[in-house]
């Protein structure tokens, strides 16, 4: 037994022994332990050369990749550079040979410009402050921004809110005249009244019933227009022993005028009485014309005059409907008769052209001709007692709207006026933004003339006060200063600085409600248009531009208010005869080279439609509206936005030129 223990003890031992010998060598050797266990790690790992090529090659990779993609971005920056550039470059150039083709830079529009530019500049740099200070760019920002908080509250926004509040006063006064003249076209409507002429002419009648009449049409380089007004003349329904045609030609084309002179020699031929008239000296433009006519020898054997422009073609019975009315009616001066579009749905430009003088013609001239006898003649499609235009001095050369000027005068001796709204005549509406701007211009900066002139006359006139009431604060101030001044104050200047000065207050009502309720106003006397009311509210704020500029100008004799410019017309006598006209051009081709007697029509020049023209104005007031409408998103203010977007939209399409047809 002992020696078994002993055995056993001495296995224990050995075992212990070897333990703690194995502890010893781990602690002596403790580096080369550590070196084993490196070692051992190092040569798990099994080293595979391909490896370090996949890498090498994917570095390659990406360092292609992002060459390239560096190239593409230098390339696309270097591509809109070059395209910015060009397109500036083409801007000017076309704005500068549109000033110097037609000679409207004058120097009450770059003035006018100039102040426009200057508010871009401001809009941009308050918008450009306003995202610094709220994206918290930097501690001094935050500073001057709660300064600037302080300023405009206190001493800017007091101002413009003074400004708005009177804005929106003559807004209110302008938008109650407005809902009064609808009112008095429903009453006309509702009771039927209508001039009613005191007898009517039929095929029995002798001819010595019949009286003189002169029919005048003055015309300056018509040559798309001229054989199809001296048609519409010759063939009136009328004694041709009791009736005279002038033809007032004031072309300085010799080509237009050898034209004029074969038509008028071939209705000489056929019996009618008509007479080629051309002045050497051109002075007074059409009111000068026309008073260069009326002091022929013959004139004092006439009546009546008839006047028409180059572009309108009375229907035969015209005559027949418009003298009538003087029978009886010696207090009688004129008789209007109502204008009629060939051209109104050709192109958006007409469309919303025709919204505006259907509502002129049907509530405007109706209203004022039956409630108080007076309007302003159109110029056009009228007859005139001789005798009264003698009586209020004849036709003065002292503004560009002589036909406004002879109304008003006519009416302070005494004079009525009669305006027949069943009798329409034929008539084209400029289908170019560029004619129609300058149509525009002229109708607007003229009245200022007249007002400017006339003021003491209507003071010193011997009509009742009523009238002159009438005269001067709804005819002239209301009608034809107010309206251009308070939608381009307000829509175009003073809503979007109230974006960057929100303590003055627009409210909503002004921005969209009235507005749109006085479009859906307008566009009653023609229903067919509701379709285009959006794009009506936001042309005519457009539009404001060209009116203001225009009112200033006339207002304070400055630019080029006293500059008559012929509107373009393009011979549109129908869409048959067009279609018809486009038809035969077609099926002749090259074949045809005889030339033409007959008036040129147009439809060429839009078949060649020129290139677009680029109106500085209309450019920068886009930019700020978009500018402002930017800034409205910081505000959250819906409405706001939405006008001011829209709107500035609308600027930008009629500053590029793409509305209407672009005629060379």
């Amino acid at each position: 037994m002992s020696r078994q223990q002993h055995y056993e003890f001495q296995q224990w031992w050995n075992k212990q022994r070897e333990s703690h010998n194995s502890d010893l060598i781990f602690n002596d050797k403790s580096e080369p332990s550590n070196y084993v266990t490196l070692e051992v790690g190092t040569t798990t790992t099994t080293h595979d050369p391909t490896v370090d090529r996949e890498r090498i090659r994917s570095a390659r990779q990406i360092k292609h990749v992002w060459l390239l993609k560096l190239i593409q971005i230098a390339s696309s920056l270097a591509y809109v550079t070059n395209g910015v550039v060009s397109v500036v470059k083409t801007a000017n150039r076309r704005i500068k040979s549109d000033a110097s083709s037609q000679r409207l830079s004058y120097r009450v529009e770059t003035r006018f410009y100039r102040v426009i530019k200057l508010f871009l500049v401001i809009v941009v740099i308050l918008l450009v402050f306003e995202l610094l200070a709220y994206f918290r760019v930097a501690d001094l920002v935050e500073y001057v921004y709660a300064h600037w908080i302080e300023i405009r509250g206190s001493y800017l926004a007091p101002v413009l809110q003074s400004l708005t509040n009177v804005c929106v006063l003559l807004f209110l006064v302008q938008s109650v005249d407005r809902l009064v003249l609808v009112l008095g076209c429903f009453w006309i409507k509702f009771r039927r009244i209508k001039p009613v002429a005191a007898f009517e002419y039929c095929s029995s009648s002798d001819v010595e019933d019949y009286p003189m009449v002169l029919l005048q049409i003055p015309m300056c380089n018509e040559r798309e227009v001229y054989q199809q007004s001296i048609s519409a003349a010759c063939i009136q329904d009328w004694p041709r022993e009791r009736m005279l045609v002038q033809i007032l030609d004031d072309s300085d084309d010799t080509t237009v005028q050898a034209l004029i002179k074969a038509e008028v020699h071939k209705w000489q031929q056929r019996g009618v009485h008509i007479v080629y008239r051309h002045r050497l000296i051109r002075t007074g433009y059409k009111a000068g014309n026309l008073k260069s006519a009326m002091s022929c020898d013959y004139v004092k054997d006439y009546e009546f005059v008839a006047i028409f422009d180059a572009d309108f073609q009375p229907a035969p019975d015209f005559l027949k409907k418009t003298i009538p009315h003087f029978k009886g009616n010696d207090e009688l001066a004129l008789v209007q008769t109502r204008w009629s579009f060939v051209n109104k749905d050709e192109n958006l430009l007409t469309r919303l052209q025709n919204i505006n003088l259907t509502f002129h013609f049907e509530v405007e001239q109706q209203v004022n001709g039956v409630f108080i006898n007076f309007f302003g003649f159109n110029g056009t499609a009228g007859v005139w007692r001789i005798k009264a235009l003698e009586d209020c001095g004849g036709w003065l050369e002292r503004t560009t709207v002589e036909d406004m000027d002879i109304a008003v005068r006519a009416h302070l001796c005494g004079w009525k006026f009669i305006y027949l709204n069943d009798v329409k005549c034929l008539c084209e509406l400029p289908e170019s933004y560029a004619a129609y701007k300058k149509q525009q211009y002229r109708w607007h900066s003229g009245p200022m003339q007249l007002f400017r002139l006339c003021f003491m006359d209507i003071i010193r006139s011997k009509v009742s006060f009523m009238k002159k009431v009438n005269l001067i604060f709804l005819f002239f101030l209301l009608r034809k200063l107010i309206l251009p001044f308070y939608s381009f104050t307000l829509f175009c200047i003073i809503l979007p600085l109230t974006m960057f000065l929100p303590e003055a207050q627009l409210p909503a009502w002004v921005v969209c409600y009235v507005p749109g309720i006085m479009s859906v106003l307008n566009i009653l006397p023609a229903p067919r248009s509701f379709p285009f009311i959006v794009p009506y509210l936001l042309f005519e704020n457009t539009m404001s531009v060209t009116k203001f500029n225009a009112m200033i100008s006339g207002l304070f004799k400055l630019g080029s208010s006293y500059e008559w410019v012929v509107t373009k017309k393009l011979g549109r006598a129908s869409e048959s005869d067009l279609v018809t006209f486009a038809e035969s051009e077609e099926a002749q081709g090259e074949k045809s080279t005889i030339h033409r007697s007959s008036s040129e029509s147009g439809l060429s020049e839009l078949r060649t439609k020129s290139k677009n023209r680029l109106y500085r104005k209309e450019l920068a007031l886009a930019f700020i509206l978009l500018t402002a409408s930017l800034r409205s998103l910081l505000s959250a203010q819906g409405i706001h936005f939405y006008f001011l977007m829209f709107q500035g939209v609308t600027f930008l399409v009629v500053g590029l030129d793409l509305i209407g047809e672009q005629v060379s």
